[in-house]
């Protein structure tokens, strides 16, 4: 018999403003609060969630994040909070900073609230937190068990960030429908506890992720870029967070998310965004699985209209030698890693010759759009 699995956060509220409805949502969950929140929210956000803590009487503690989500900064901020009894994680920041939350909170058997203030990843909303090394380079994944009792997304917090954090989230979130088709194909599980089979509901947001991207991508990407809240930048906010999240938690990755992470063996990566990455790993992931050039085209075609990474040298690797993409094509094949649910066999000189081939084709069609 085949088991199905669906999950996500309890509450997802986005728009401008929301932010102030913090309180609301943190009151009944726990009267001592741990805020985990990224150095560039310190003397501004911080004061702000302090105020409004304090009038629903909860007590506060704030971590300043280090700016990486390690083991160190995970049993740094489970200290915190232990020392004041936390009941409930509060992650302000970015994708890292939310992971270290999640994964502080599923430590102490606290309660979890996410406000991400960019929409660069799907982090916001999913059971899972990773763990880099203090350098940067993926180290592992980390299921907590449960997924995050409140999402607060604050559009209008979230337009104040440069573009390229939006532009890197569509990034991340275009690979959503591509890894679910891999896993639904290579009867892969999800993400789901031990993992189950995606239901029906689960395929058809990780579809309609792609589906705002396609239409929406580009209009939210020029409003964005001016400064615009427009109906395209929150059909984006919610992709990225939302449809995504649900999507490849309830789908599956593959080798989208495979190539990332084996690329950040690679020092020049390590300049470059996580969604940044995945894109490039998207285009690889249609080479790898041999699908239609009229597909492959349109999601490159997406990435250049965006100023996504497409080529090898658009991640920093124009110089990059055989041994290298032979090693990210080792690091590739290792067990633990998700490239492995897609429907076709591996090896490891397979998946660096896509590499090879993904880049050349993307240059190829740069080269034809420019003529």
């Amino acid at each position: 018999m085949i088991q199905r699995g669906y999950g996500g956060p309890l509450r997802y509220v986005q728009g401008q403003g929301v932010l102030g409805d913090l309180a609301y949502f943190v009151e009944p969950l726990a009267k001592a609060a741990l805020i985990i929140i990224d150095g560039f929210f310190w003397d501004t956000l911080r004061l702000t969630v302090e105020a409004e803590l304090a009038q629903k009487r909860i007590a506060t503690r704030f971590v300043r994040f280090c700016g990486e989500s390690t083991d160190a900064e995970v049993a740094r901020c489970i200290d915190e909070g232990s020392a004041m009894g936390a009941g409930v994680i509060i992650g302000i920041g970015g994708g890292k900073a939310l992971d270290t939350a999640k994964i502080t909170a599923f430590n102490l058997g606290a309660r979890i609230v996410t406000v991400p203030t960019i929409a660069s990843t799907d982090s916001p909303t999913s059971s899972l937190g990773v763990i880099y090394s203090a350098d940067g380079v993926y180290d592992r994944v980390v299921r907590c068990g449960r997924n995050p009792d409140v999402v607060l997304v604050d559009s209008a917090l979230i337009i104040q960030a440069p573009v390229r954090f939006l532009v890197s989230g569509m990034g991340d979130a275009l690979s959503t429908w591509y890894e679910a088709r891999s896993n639904l194909e290579s009867r892969s599980k999800n993400h789901i506890g031990d993992g189950y089979s995606t239901t029906i509901a689960g395929m058809q947001i990780a579809r309609a992720c792609h589906e705002t991207l396609m239409r929406d991508g580009r209009a939210a990407f020029h409003a964005a870029r001016g400064g615009k809240l427009t109906p395209a930048v929150e059909n984006i906010i919610e992709a990225n967070t939302l449809l995504s999240g649900l999507g490849f938690e309830n789908c599956g990755v593959s080798a989208a998310h495979g190539i990332h992470d084996a690329l950040t063996a690679l020092e020049p990566t390590h300049h470059f965004f996580h969604g940044e990455k995945v894109a490039f790993g998207v285009i690889c992931l249609l080479v790898l699985e041999n699908r239609a050039p009229d597909e492959l085209d349109e999601a490159i075609d997406f990435c250049i209209d965006l100023g996504l990474p497409t080529t090898l040298a658009d991640l920093g690797l124009d110089d990059v030698l055989p041994d290298d993409l032979a090693m990210v094509g080792e690091l590739a094949m290792q067990p633990t890693n998700v490239i492995h649910s897609v429907p076709v066999s591996l090896n490891a000189k397979m998946i660096a010759d896509c590499l090879w081939t993904a880049s050349m084709l993307s240059e190829q069609r740069k080269e034809a759009r420019s003529n």
